[in-house]
């Protein structure tokens, strides 16, 4: 399946690998621009929120507040700067009132072929005003634009939903996520 298709029976693991393939080569995908966003960034800005690409001015203790929140584990804040250096690309809306991260999107990945979306959130508080849908498509065209034909992502089955519009499909080779887990020693 290709970003165009659907995803024709449910998926059975409560959390999956979903991808965008990569097109064919006269296949034409057609992404957001900055005109074609579902909110441009003049409505951000308008709603009191702004939009950063870097992690310079993020403050790590209320992003991990917003990943409680959505009921993420809480993270050590050098942890979490650790996975920052390591990320290579990222966006995250900060509601001007407050002064605190509302939204965030970053991904990883080889910066050629391959990249892996991680730690989608909104805070509880701002849901359900397209903010989400914001960060995704920002990061997602920003991916598209380096080149890079296959973009994944790990979901909890509750939220498929909201990828699902935005391109995500089920693996088009029917390939599942697999996850490498150690037993603890007894």
């Amino acid at each position: 399946m290709l970003l165009r298709s659907t995803i024709s029976a449910p998926l059975p693991s409560l959390r999956r690998l979903t991808t965008i393939a990569a097109p064919p080569p006269n296949f034409t995908v057609s992404r957001p621009t900055s005109c074609n966003y579902s909110i441009s960034d003049q409505d951000l800005d308008s709603r009191g929120f702004l939009l950063h690409r870097t992690a310079a001015d993020l403050n790590l203790d209320h992003l991990n507040k917003v990943f409680v929140a959505v009921g993420f584990p809480k993270r050590d804040p050098a942890k979490i700067r650790i996975a920052l250096d390591h990320t290579d690309a990222l966006l995250w809306l900060e509601y001007a009132k407050t002064n605190r991260p509302v939204a965030f999107a970053r991904a990883t990945g080889d910066g050629v072929f391959n990249a892996i979306i991680w730690d989608v959130v909104v805070d509880p508080s701002f849901q359900g005003i397209g903010l989400g849908r914001a960060v995704m498509e920002r990061l997602v065209e920003e991916l598209v634009e380096k080149g890079i034909g296959n973009i994944a992502l790990y979901s909890e089955q509750r939220v498929l939903g909201f990828y699902r519009p935005l391109g995500f499909v089920a693996d088009p080779d029917g390939i599942r996520g697999m996850v490498y887990s150690r037993k603890p020693k007894k």
